[in-house]
């Protein structure tokens, strides 16, 4: 719970606890308590803003006053026999104990997660972009003639002077509360605490002038994620000295929400052909090749002159989940500008096939290990023969001295920042999300750091083998 929600709850059961026990309550003790209790409700509503897990929660506040209002209106003679009796106590105190509990647990389970402050040096910055690439045609729409627009979000190292309120987790919360709902099954109303969440990026802050330029990284999601979806991630990275590009692949996306407030939803695709994935999967390292391109003029020319000459282009690099993670792969593969590639549990689609001889350039995949076992929980043949030859594509993930992190305990959504969305997501799929997220975040930043920055290994050189939490494989 947020400070103000924790207050105002902890201070209303208190006082329903003395409205219960305390023998004498006096008129004044009650309106005090009322507007104690009002002022802390409004104090929250303006700072926190109000929601609709918090319900039970705000009406303690009128119970004291209802009392109040229910003395004034009685008779001398009627408020003595209405003393309570023991059973009265007993049923009124049981009513009061599941009263609270329902206060106290609907905002736990659906809380307004917060993200871990990043441990780096720099402050983040952010700006959106919306980029159309007039040279592609959109195939996932019916009207002939539409282009390819992608919303594109930037992060980046701001100056240690930067102010500014942090920007919400997602700008336009309804549309993609909406889009949650549809893609999980799940009712909206659940998915409303995603326009609570903050983040610590700063819009427009001033870039800092730490480093001369910026190693730069894309970022490109799963089927039906977005691209603020690992910001748990990308602020981490951001905070040691990376500038970090989010794409969204529209209509493969959650949402994509245009500069004009057009909205792309998400299309359903065959996710379950591999055929269909190999292609599609072309389509996206188009997308990441266009937004490339345009990050490249950005570097040489920023209208706004934040990044001319900011940006290191000679050190680029690429991370992505699930599909977004294949794509990664194939742009290390195919543009000579991607550096090294980190692949967080994307099966292998696209074009081009990792060589018996291994990748040329430095890769790290990460592996969930109910992913890798994914084919003996299923009982559709189709759909194990699928995985099977799916999976038959990681044999040379790790040849040629590149990395594979197969991760113990760890689910496919674990990589992104859905499980923070309630404790109960962590008990059912049985993910430590904070820890697992602190893990991928150090080796992540580990391999970046070394072939981006020239740094020495911390961790993966030394940590070649099996451990807890994972297994750490190089040949």
């Amino acid at each position: 719970m947020r400070s103000f929600e924790m207050l105002f709850v902890v201070f209303n059961i208190l006082l329903i606890g003395w409205l219960i026990f305390a023998r004498n309550k006096s008129q004044r003790g009650l309106l005090i308590g009322f507007g104690i209790s009002a002022i802390i409700m409004l104090m929250h509503g303006v700072i926190e803003g109000m929601r609709w897990q918090m319900i039970p929660a705000y009406a303690m506040t009128v119970v004291p006053l209802a009392i109040a209002a229910g003395r004034l209106m009685s008779k001398p003679e009627e408020r003595i026999a209405k003393k309570a009796s023991r059973a009265k106590l007993v049923t009124v105190t049981a009513l009061a104990v599941i009263y609270s509990f329902v206060a106290v647990a609907l905002p736990l389970i659906l809380p307004v997660f917060t993200f871990e402050k990043p441990t780096g040096p720099y402050k983040i910055g952010t700006v959106t972009f919306d980029w159309k690439d007039e040279q592609r045609e959109e195939t996932l729409t019916p009207e002939p003639g539409d282009k390819r627009e992608l919303m594109v979000q930037i992060w980046y190292p701001a100056d240690s002077k930067a102010k500014g309120k942090p920007v919400p987790y997602l700008s336009d919360s309804y549309i993609f509360a909406k889009g949650y709902s549809t893609i999980l099954g799940m009712p909206k109303f659940l998915f409303t605490t995603f326009g609570y969440v903050k983040t610590h990026a700063i819009e427009n802050a001033e870039i800092s002038n730490q480093e001369p330029a910026y190693p730069v990284l894309l970022f490109s999601h799963g089927f039906s994620g977005h691209k603020n979806q690992n910001t748990f991630q990308i602020e981490q990275l951001v905070s040691h000295g990376y500038i970090v590009v989010g794409i969204d692949h529209t209509y493969s996306s959650t949402a994509s929400v245009f500069s004009d407030g057009r909205v792309a939803n998400y299309v359903p695709q065959e996710t379950e052909s591999i055929a269909y994935l190999d292609k599609a999967n072309e389509g996206w390292v188009e997308d990441a090749t266009f937004v490339l391109n345009q990050v490249e003029k950005l570097a040489k020319n920023d209208p706004d002159q934040r990044f001319t000459g900011r940006m290191d282009m000679q050190n680029v690099g690429m991370f992505g989940h699930s599909f977004g993670g294949a794509t990664s792969t194939q742009m290390l593969i195919t543009d000579s500008r991607i550096k090294a590639a980190l692949n967080m549990d994307g099966v292998l689609y696209g074009k081009l096939r990792i060589p018996a001889s291994g990748l040329e350039k430095p890769f790290l995949m990460m592996s969930a290990d109910d992913s890798l076992n994914s084919a003996q929980h299923m009982r559709d043949k189709e759909l194990i023969k699928m995985m099977e030859d799916a999976l038959a594509r990681y044999e040379h993930v790790a040849v040629g001295g590149n990395y594979w992190m197969k991760m113990n305990d760890m689910k496919h959504m674990g990589f992104s920042d859905l499980y923070l969305f309630s404790p109960l997501y962590e008990q059912m799929e049985g993910v430590d999300i904070r820890k697992v997220h602190r893990l991928i975040n150090d080796y992540s930043q580990d391999f970046f750091d070394h072939y981006l920055r020239q740094q020495p290994f911390k961790l993966l050189e030394q940590n070649i083998g099996d451990h807890p939490e994972f297994t750490l494989q190089k040949s």
